[in-house]
């Protein structure tokens, strides 16, 4: 049997159905017909206007009438393009289609908002509805390039305002790598006005932990073609665009990358025996490629150093091995400390590791007292961290264990060399 467009009127939440001509066919053929689906929705839509309040009812009084879980992607195709969508993002010309959905609204992000409040209300009341929504929005991001400019901005907005409350996981964001869509500049622009709407709901820390939750945080670079993938390319394109504290955002994610790279690099080259010269070498031209400040890199170079040693467990013993390792060691440490904020860094990272390891307690002053001998620290530093610079982890300990050296160093006259008889 043919039968004809269904015309649905709604009167108490309870549909009745009117036809062209014959008789209507059972509930059954609406539940399992996909333009029947549509038609209904449509018309619903179409009675409801532009009052989202009412859009909003409408979609939660049909949902038990309507088989939503096998209609999700008609549903959200209709909610977000006014009808269904074939492959590549395009409506068909001689389909119903309605007025009341997202690329036909005003291009705001208020309005977005208020279109966002639709998709949470109903995903609330039909749960089953997340994973085809998700399933959706990671579709119509493949479908970018056959939507129009506003339509693309629309969804973007959108897609932020979902992001920032929780209806959608960053994951999502994995269909913007697509190829095509990175080749032809659609993906960056896309984030563009994607991540302003985010960042405008919450804040970019709430951006990055979304982020990092996914694995994401350090791809967004891949935004942009293989050749265009630089710090400074992403940094220029975001901040011109308005979002500074993204570019400043991915710029510290690279420089955390490249120092956990370097600290990884290093340890390896100390467990071949590398020459410290080619050490040395190495970490400096990583720090001028990076922009990788001295006191970071002081900081890196004794936890690798740290790291390359089975210490004794027993506290008599372990200040002999500490100091014979870190003797060995010291022309390394020494040509990072060029400059007095590095030194202090050295001393608060000593200060942090012989009190994190309890063996170690005991060794703070001789330690200190090497790499002053070794010329890795300098008086002036050693004087700071001990009148204010230091922090409060074994502090008491600590000072007591300087406080001769320290006198020491405040009476001795120039050119008086130290000795151990001196404390």
């Amino acid at each position: 049997l043919h039968f004809h467009k269904v015309v649905v009127s709604w009167h108490f939440g309870k549909p009745f159905k009117t036809k062209c001509c014959g008789v209507f066919p059972p509930d059954e053929k609406e539940r399992f017909d996909p333009t029947q689906f549509q038609d209904c929705i449509i018309q619903g839509l179409t009675e409801t206007g532009t009052d989202l309040e009412a859009v909003a009812k409408f979609l939660d009084a049909s949902g038990a009438k309507l088989d939503y879980r096998r209609y999700a992607e008609t549903l959200f195709d209709i909610l977000v393009a006014g009808g269904m969508l074939a492959p590549g993002g395009t409506l068909a010309d001689d389909i119903m289609r309605t007025d009341v959905c997202v690329f036909a609204a005003q291009e705001d992000l208020e309005t977005m908002q208020a279109f966002a409040q639709v998709f949470n209300k109903l995903i609330r009341r039909y749960k089953y509805l997340e994973k085809g929504f998700e399933d959706e929005v990671k579709k119509l991001l493949l479908f970018l390039k056959g939507f129009s400019e506003s339509e693309r901005n629309k969804l973007a907005m959108l897609t932020g305002v979902l992001l920032a409350n929780g209806t959608l996981n960053a994951s999502i964001l994995n269909s913007l790598y697509n190829e095509n869509l990175v080749k032809e500049g659609v993906s960056a622009a896309f984030a563009v006005k994607l991540f302003k709407s985010w960042i405008n709901e919450k804040d970019i820390n709430a951006v990055a932990a979304s982020l990092r939750k996914v694995s994401m945080d350090n791809r967004l670079m891949e935004l942009f073609p293989a050749n265009k993938q630089s710090v400074e390319h992403f940094t220029k394109y975001f901040t011109e665009a308005g979002l500074k504290e993204l570019s400043e955002y991915v710029r510290n994610q690279q420089t955390i990358g490249a120092r956990k790279e370097l600290q990884k690099e290093l340890q390896e080259q100390m467990s071949r025996g590398d020459p410290f010269k080619d050490i040395i070498l190495y970490v400096k031209e990583e720090m001028k490629k990076n922009n990788i400040p001295e006191p970071v890199v002081i900081g890196i170079v004794w936890s690798s150093v740290m790291s390359t040693v089975e210490w004794n467990k027993k506290e008599e013993l372990v200040a002999e091995q500490a100091i014979k390792h870190l003797k060995q060691y010291s022309p390394l440490l020494a040509a990072f400390t060029t400059q007095g904020q590095s030194e202090l860094t050295l001393l608060l990272k000593i200060q942090e590791y012989c009190y994190d390891n309890i063996h170690f307690m005991k060794a703070f002053q001789k330690i200190v007292v090497l790499f002053y001998k070794a010329e890795v620290l300098s008086e002036e530093p050693i004087l700071k961290w001990y009148k204010d610079a230091h922090v409060a982890k074994g502090k008491s300990v600590f000072l007591e264990q300087m406080k001769k050296f320290v006198e020491w160093l405040k009476n001795a006259e120039e050119g008086k060399s130290f000795t151990w008889r001196s404390l």
